[in-house]
């Protein structure tokens, strides 16, 4: 997709700090972070919401969460707790069309979705 933001970081047309990366799905601190720390997984293949997810993804999506768990791990987070988000339509608060999954931690999150 030429005008999707998440394509543009992804091909390295845009700037952001990269958290992890491997063949499947790049991770980067959110610009406008809800929480401490903020961090957005997004695989490298367009899929511009979760309705579009089909069989052949399955690996993909398990390997989303495999890869949540690593950078939880990784990034001291992990024994405190986090707090996994994906939205799925406009209604739902997706401002961006390419799937991506927010990590949200840093902090006692409450009943409320982001504070």
């Amino acid at each position: 997709m030429e005008d999707c933001i998440f394509c543009k970081i992804i091909k390295k047309e845009i700037p952001s700090k990269i958290v992890y990366e491997d063949e499947e799905v790049i991770a980067f601190n959110d610009i406008n972070p809800a929480t401490p720390i903020h961090i957005l997984v997004v695989p490298k293949k367009h899929i511009e919401t979760l309705l579009e997810v089909t069989q052949e993804d399955n690996t993909l999506i398990s390997h989303i969460y495999q890869t949540i768990n690593k950078i939880a791990k990784e990034n001291g987070f992990a024994e405190n707790g986090f707090r996994i988000i994906a939205n799925c339509g406009k209604d739902s608060g997706q401002e961006v069309m390419h799937i991506h999954f927010h990590i949200l931690a840093g902090k006692k999150l409450g009943d409320k979705i982001v504070d």
